[in-house]
């Protein structure tokens, strides 16, 4: 899992950033990949690297994002930095960073995670 500037990002929300993984019809832990899916370019898989704090909850008092205290919560999301995820390209949005290709996805648009120490 590579790393650069990307400790300088604050992912926001229910958004991962995630970095592409090199294109294979089977990922690491023997799951095979549907044929044809790189040329339908529907679906692609990658490494998440940063993820932002969740969804948002609601307080007992005063505006819905922010409880009393002053603090937001927020509910955490399921994936973590250094799962492989499969996402759909539509719900994605892609960018360059520090020369590194990117993409920003909301936790909805993940369809399923590969995590090693399950």
């Amino acid at each position: 899992m590579p790393k650069n500037n990307i400790d300088k990002l604050i992912v926001i929300g229910d958004r991962v950033l995630i970095q592409p993984a090199v294109a294979t019809h089977k990922t690491k832990g023997g799951l095979l990949l549907p044929a044809g899916y790189q040329e339908k370019e529907e679906v692609q898989t990658g490494y998440i690297m940063k993820v932002g704090p969740g969804y948002p909850l609601p307080s007992e008092e005063g505006e819905a994002w922010q409880p009393a205290d002053g603090e937001p919560r927020y509910l955490p999301l399921q994936v973590k930095p250094g799962d492989m995820a499969i996402f759909l390209l539509k719900n994605a949005v892609e960018l360059k960073y520090d020369g590194e290709k990117y993409f920003i996805v909301p936790q909805s648009g993940i369809l399923m995670v590969e995590r090693e120490d399950f």
